[in-house]
């Protein structure tokens, strides 16, 4: 019985010298390292929640994977409506391109047509300027070349007066041209 009583006194002083070493220990590295130690567990908790996202989404990528190779009745009907709306896309765009080759056709008969009409101005002996410039009044009959009276000029302010000429340098205000100093360069 002594010799377990002795063992129960050793013991509790063997315990408290184990924490008191723990303890200092302990202290002295977070003391040391405290901050490194947090902004790693910091970075740690970051890279994990990053890697968990990734994962899921593998795992959800390949369920996907897995999922349309069991169905290839999905895969079909995909395939098939995606060839249909190329199919429409392409019907689509033919039909512009027909709509410009109808708008080039028109436009080259129209040049035609005015090729045609100044040339046979021109063995009438009228001028086929004129014509060319004149929008198309088939409707109302054209008065003679000899009545037409020339458009008068608009009243518009001119822009500067009469007696201004910027190369003079004179009546400009105050801003005018001064040649530079004559001499080796300031560099």
């Amino acid at each position: 019985m002594e010799q377990d009583g002795e063992q129960l006194s050793t013991r509790p002083a063997l315990e408290t010298e184990g924490l008191r070493f723990l303890h200092a220990t302990v202290g002295s590295l977070l003391a040391t390292y405290g901050w490194y130690i947090l902004f790693g567990c910091i970075l740690l908790y970051v890279a994990i929640q990053k890697l968990s996202i990734q994962l899921r989404a593998l795992r959800q990528r390949q369920q996907d994977q897995a999922a349309s190779a069991v169905e290839p009745d999905a895969v079909v009907k995909r395939q098939e409506a995606l060839a249909a709306a190329r199919l429409r896309m392409q019907e689509e765009l033919d039909a512009q391109v027909e709509k410009h080759k109808e708008k080039l056709r028109q436009l080259e008969e129209e040049r035609r047509r005015q090729k045609i009409e100044m040339w046979d101005s021109m063995q009438e002996g009228k001028s086929y300027r004129g014509n060319a410039r004149k929008p198309q009044e088939n409707n109302t009959p054209e008065p003679s070349t000899s009545s037409v009276v020339p458009k008068r000029k608009s009243d518009k302010k001119p822009l500067r007066g009469g007696g201004y000429n910027p190369l003079t340098g004179e009546g400009g205000g105050t801003c005018s041209w001064r040649p530079g100093r004559r001499g080796p360069s300031g560099g």
